[in-house]
This record gives C-alpha cells, structure tokens and sequence, in this order.
C-alpha cells in the first residue's frame, strides 16, 4: 500500500486531498502546511509520494518548487507530485531536468476527474513522468532556443509526447496519419540528438533534452 504524505499550506485542501487519497485505498503517511515541517519531520518519515504546492510559506512564491528539487538532488528517485494552481517555468524546468522520472506537474483547476489525480499517482511512483498540457506548453514557450530546429507540426508532436499519448493518440488528436506521427517522432528524437536505444521514457525525455540543453542559462537568460 502506497504511503504518500501531502505539503500544503491549505488546511482544506490538506483535509479534502488526503481523504481522496484514503478511499482510493492508499496510506496518507502525514500532512504538512510547510516545507520547513516536512524537512524537520525527513529523518523519520517513509513514504512512496510527496503531493507538494508550488507557493508555501514564506514568501509564497515558489518553495514548493525548490524543496522538490533540494530533495531530488538528495534522492534523484524521489517521487514526486506537483499539484498546484500556478505553472512557475523557470524552476520547473530545473525539476524535469535529470530526467530520472518519478515526477509529475498537474494543476488543481485542470483536473478532469478525481480518476485522473490517482492515475497520475500510480504513474509517478511507478517510475513516469506525468505533466499537464498547460505545463508543457509554458515549459516550451519559456525556452525556445533548443526547439528552433523543430517545425511548428513538430512542436505540435512533442507537446502531445510529453503529455504520454501514443502514436495513435496523437494521430487522432492532431488528424494525422499514424505513419505521419512516426515520421515526425523521429525527426525530434534526432534533432534533440535522443538515440535510438533510448528507454521507454524516451517521449518525456523529447521534451526534457532541451530543458537540459538550456540549463546553462540562468534566470536573467544570460549564460551562466
């Protein structure tokens, strides 16, 4: 049974959430309304998930966002969620950046059915990544440099990539042809220099590549 523990500073949504949480048969191993008491209560806690905000106490801009990483650095493994109202770029990208998996960004207001949030759940910690359309395309458009060689159908593709569809599923949504779709796929896994024996994330990692690629940029968009 999958424990997961909660980081929010919203006492409703930290109540309504585990409750999902429990009658989708999964443990809520503890709730937290701050990084700085989900860092002091670590050493002792085990969980399969981390369900974290973007903006939490203090300033309320984006610590949820930067613990996520100082933990990945520690556990690159780390599972996981985002959950948040606010899609911040720059150190989202920093997040999907050592393209370990493990790693979801939905937003709360997106979220088309309570079926969705455990799907997402279940991918995480089963070694995926899960991002919400509306991320992937702030992601995309805040770095475009690395995406110059793509065409604009291209784009199109790798958008849908990231979102975890098929071959099939992006060929519906886009009303191509499935042999279109394959074309296109490997014209981004080679402009993005993806090899072919590339695991089967590979399609996330499309778009991971050129978060990589730009992260010797710094927050200011001069190099680093």
């Amino acid at each position: 049974m999958h424990r997961i523990a909660i980081v929010d500073d919203s006492v409703l949504l930290r109540e309504g959430l585990g409750r999902l949480i429990e009658e989708a048969g999964f443990t809520l191993a503890a709730a937290f309304g701050s990084g700085a008491e989900l860092l002091a209560a670590m050493p002792g806690l085990e969980v399969d998930l981390l369900i974290m905000d973007v903006r939490m106490p203090p300033t309320f801009t984006d610590e949820g966002l930067r613990l996520a990483i100082q933990l990945r650095s520690n556990t690159p493994r780390l599972p996981v969620l985002i959950l948040s109202q606010f899609v911040e770029s720059l150190y989202a990208q920093e997040l999907f950046a050592n393209g370990q998996g493990f790693v979801g960004y939905l937003l709360k207001d997106r979220l088309v059915s309570i079926d969705a949030l455990y799907d997402a759940i279940e991918r995480i910690i089963a070694g995926g990544t899960v991002l919400d359309p509306e991320v992937v395309s702030t992601l995309i458009n805040a770095r475009q440099d690395p995406l110059v060689w793509l065409t604009s159908r291209e784009k199109d593709v790798l958008g849908a990539m990231a979102e975890g569809l098929t071959n099939q599923g992006i060929a519906n949504r886009l009303n191509i042809g499935l042999g279109t779709v394959e074309k296109h796929a490997t014209e981004i896994f080679s402009k993005l220099e993806l090899n072919s024996d590339t695991h089967d994330h590979r399609r996330v990692l499309a778009v991971l590549t050129w978060l990589r690629k730009s992260a010797h940029v710094d927050r200011f968009g001069q190099p680093g």
